[in-house]
């Protein structure tokens, strides 16, 4: 029988994926929001992710992996930032739109695309007068909505 020869790639395990920083992720680690830094700290009492004051507590183990940790914490990053975006758009006085996250590396931090407004989510770190600025600007690109438009509702 003749052995079939596994492609590296097949081989790789995701437990074995080193995070993607130069600063590993553990329990202290600080993490950019709103302008400002959360500590992170590693909490088995709670279920689900949660910001006290300048701490967020994520619901793992001591013994969690730096790639768990980063997954964590990153993942309640994005869900602050669909919450902050769309709070933040809502203000902005315009029609509601439906906020879309980016990951990608290159690009605006926020662009209106139709009824859709792609933000990244990394935009999160900056300070609140920085991501109502950015929305602002993006929302004022959009084109106007015809008058038609308007009376539609009515």
């Amino acid at each position: 029988m003749k052995m079939m020869h596994r492609p590296p790639q097949l081989a790789l395990r995701l437990e074995a994926a080193a995070p993607s920083s130069d600063v590993p992720w553990h329990a202290g680690r600080r993490i950019a929001h709103l302008g400002g830094t959360l500590v992170l700290r590693l909490d088995t009492d709670r279920r689900l992710p949660e910001r006290v004051g300048d701490e967020l507590h994520l619901p793992l183990p001591p013994a969690a992996t730096p790639r768990q940790i980063r997954d964590a914490a990153e993942s309640w990053l994005r869900d602050e930032a669909q919450r902050v975006f769309t709070e933040k758009s809502a203000l902005a006085g315009r029609r509601p739109v439906r906020i879309v996250l980016s990951f990608g590396k290159r690009g605006d931090w926020a662009k209106q695309e139709g009824d859709v407004l792609r933000c990244h989510w990394r935009l999160v770190e900056q300070p609140l007068p920085v991501i109502e600025q950015v929305l602002a600007r993006a929302l004022a690109a959009a084109p106007v909505p015809l008058c038609d438009d308007l009376f539609a509702a009515a």
